[in-house]
């Protein structure tokens, strides 16, 4: 006899599933049962528990983002479920097709408020595209078909709800009868092209500008080579975002990495200055930095039409694959002769480059400099490598020092931007890729989420890995920077001890108590050697590094308003005022200095009663930090 579990099971391994990540409980207790089932005769699904829920949904789309292929989370009903739905909103919002499965109790207790029992469907109406309870066998094929296709389809999670006393009825296949459907678990393609007349129009729009820039997203993922072909003829310079950072290789000259808060300035000087902007699987969330109304022809290429249009004034909306969009434009494109556009870029960018090196070289007297410790981490990657990177200014470090060669894979939870996402992003990474090596850069405010607890699912795991070689990374300066710049840079607040503190713990040593190898980085002259040592080992590796709290990740041509804010949250009595002050003086250019002096009328007003602290601190060492 064949149950609606085990049909489920090899349904979804019909699919091409060939792991899942679960945790179990009672709601799903016949479905995992199922599971182990298989598991011992060696005809099931990697079966991957990690230590909470959300991370399972973490992990299923990392899953996605690293294979392409349907991530699958499992858990059990109301705890279990609802635990799950901060990873699907990662998902959903970094549109990744994502299957969960998750429990429910038996169908009679539907609607009587019994324990653990809860409205799924009305739960998950908002993140999921798809979300349907199977009440009969009958039913299931065409749940759990319709549950994978339009997850694929539409780039989104979909969820399947299972009672429990569902779970083990038994299942002879949909009966050829009124009201049943059965169905197709054929996979649908996504290589959408567009019509002849579009494909004309896209091509044309690019063969008349003169200064052309691609931004290239996610979206554009495994259009690699198509995409620097087109961008070779177009003599265009290209900006990826934050997702798309691995779309195109970081020795590419013409790439000049990110736009924006975490970007460089030659990619914002070629926003500025194109007269051409064509947007390649990207939904850039920053209007602010694209160029200005009547600026710049635009066109966007995308899978998703409701992400069409909404950023720029977009002249022509394409929906289609990027990868097959650009493969019948191709021949269309004119070769351009004049790449002084191009090349202007490129020179910018070895500029940039320098710029960047010489920031990470910058020793401040308050922590170990986290730029330096990046740039390292960068200076080693070893071929073929995956790094994650957290929500915080870990991003802003990723962003403007990791560059990924061709080969490498970089990626972290995107719109969403959860905290934690990192370290299990990397889990899967290393599951997905078990014969290459994986680095997290991760904050010490998102590692004591539950990025800690993952060590311990590394430690459960690690022996099947091929190349056991696990980097991580934690910026150990106990203190939520991300959050703490914000405030000052957006709202004009001082930085709150009372939210922003995180208690500080021996990282490294928590490593050793697992098993695993930790090292402490109190200065720059000893991050080098910890970096060497983390990619010499064939284990994992935690870098504890004692990173100054006050460097900051801010953008790369500040603006005035950025200044005046950080400007009043120093006069409201920042508790890191003077070494806020001093690291900013060390880390940016005099012009833009002198636009926090003047919004802080230094030289003038002292300030002294609005600080919390007790000591007083005259205005002459702030002018002095200048000098650095």
């Amino acid at each position: 006899m064949t149950t609606v579990s085990e049909f489920v099971i090899q349904r979804i391994k019909d699919w091409g599933v060939s792991r899942v990540f679960g945790f179990p409980g009672d709601g799903i207790g016949e479905f995992d049962g199922a599971l182990g089932k298989t598991e011992r005769d060696g005809t099931g699904i990697e079966y991957v528990r990690p230590t909470h829920e959300e991370i399972c949904s973490l992990m299923a789309t990392a899953h996605a983002k690293f294979t392409g292929e349907v991530g699958v989370c499992v858990a059990t009903s109301s705890p279990g479920a609802f635990h799950m739905i901060n990873g699907l909103y990662d998902a959903q919002m970094d549109n990744q097709p994502v299957v969960a499965i998750v429990g429910q109790q038996g169908l009679a207790s539907i609607g009587t408020f019994t324990q653990q029992t809860s409205d799924l469907e009305r739960v998950f109406a908002d993140v999921a595209c798809y979300v349907e309870t199977v009440t009969t066998p009958e039913q299931v094929q065409a749940v759990v078909d319709t549950a994978f296709r339009t997850a694929i389809l539409r780039k989104q999670p979909a969820v399947v709800i299972l009672p429990h006393d569902v779970q083990g009825m038994k299942f002879d296949g949909p009966p050829v009868a009124h009201w049943v459907s059965r169905s197709s678990g054929a996979a649908p393609s996504t290589r959408i092209v567009p019509e002849a007349s579009v494909v004309r129009r896209m091509a044309d729009i690019i063969n008349a500008g003169e200064k052309v820039t691609f931004l290239v997203g996610a979206g554009a993922q495994g259009s690699t080579d198509v995409v620097l072909e087109a961008a070779k003829r177009a003599g265009a310079g290209i900006i990826t975002a934050l997702r798309g950072k691995d779309v195109i290789s970081a020795d590419v000259p013409f790439h000049t990495q990110q736009v924006g808060l975490l970007g460089s300035l030659p990619s914002l000087h070629q926003i500025q200055r194109c007269d051409t902007i064509v947007l390649l699987g990207t939904n850039y969330p920053y209007g602010e930095y694209l160029p200005k109304d009547g600026q710049a022809r635009g066109v966007q290429v995308d899978l998703k039409p409701e992400s069409m249009g909404i950023r720029y004034p977009t002249e022509l909306n394409v929906w289609g694959d990027v990868g097959a969009t650009l493969e019948a434009v191709l021949p269309l494109l004119t070769q351009k002769t004049d790449l002084s556009w191009q090349e202007g870029i490129a020179d910018e960018m070895r500029g940039w480059e320098d710029e960047m090196r010489k920031q990470a070289e910058i020793v401040y007297d308050d922590g170990v400099n986290p730029r330096r410790v990046i740039q390292a981490v960068n200076d080693h990657l070893p071929e073929g490598v995956t790094v994650t990177a957290d929500a915080g200014t870990t991003a802003d470090w990723y962003g403007h020092h990791i560059r990924l060669k061709r080969g490498m894979r970089g990626d972290m939870s995107g719109r969403l931007a959860t905290m934690l996402a990192a370290m299990p992003y990397a889990v899967a990474a290393k599951f997905a890729r078990p014969d290459r090596p994986v680095v997290c850069t991760i904050g010490d405010g998102a590692f004591q989420m539950l990025g800690m607890n993952e060590l311990i699912t590394v430690k459960k795991y690690q022996k099947q890995w091929a190349n056991k070689q696990f980097v991580v990374v934690i910026m150990h300066n106990d203190d939520l920077g991300q959050v703490s710049w914000e405030m000052r840079t957006e709202d004009g607040n001082p930085m709150w001890r009372g939210s922003q503190d995180v208690e500080t713990m021996d990282y490294a040593g928590y490593a050793e108590l697992l098993g695993f190898r930790g090292i402490q980085v109190h200065s720059d002259d000893e991050v080098e050697a910890a970096v060497t040592a983390a990619f010499a080992f064939d284990g994992l590796t935690v870098i504890d590094a004692y990173v100054s709290r006050n460097v900051p990740p801010l953008p790369p041509h500040i603006t005035a308003e950025y200044a005046i804010n950080t400007a009043k949250a120093l006069l409201k009595g920042d508790p890191v005022e003077l070494d806020v002050v001093k690291d900013t003086a060390q880390a940016f250019a005099s012009e833009t200095l002198d636009r926090v002096k003047g919004a802080l009328h230094l030289g003038g007003d002292r300030h002294d009663d609005t600080r919390h602290d007790d000591t007083k601190h005259d205005d002459t060492k702030h002018v002095g930090t200048d000098e650095k």
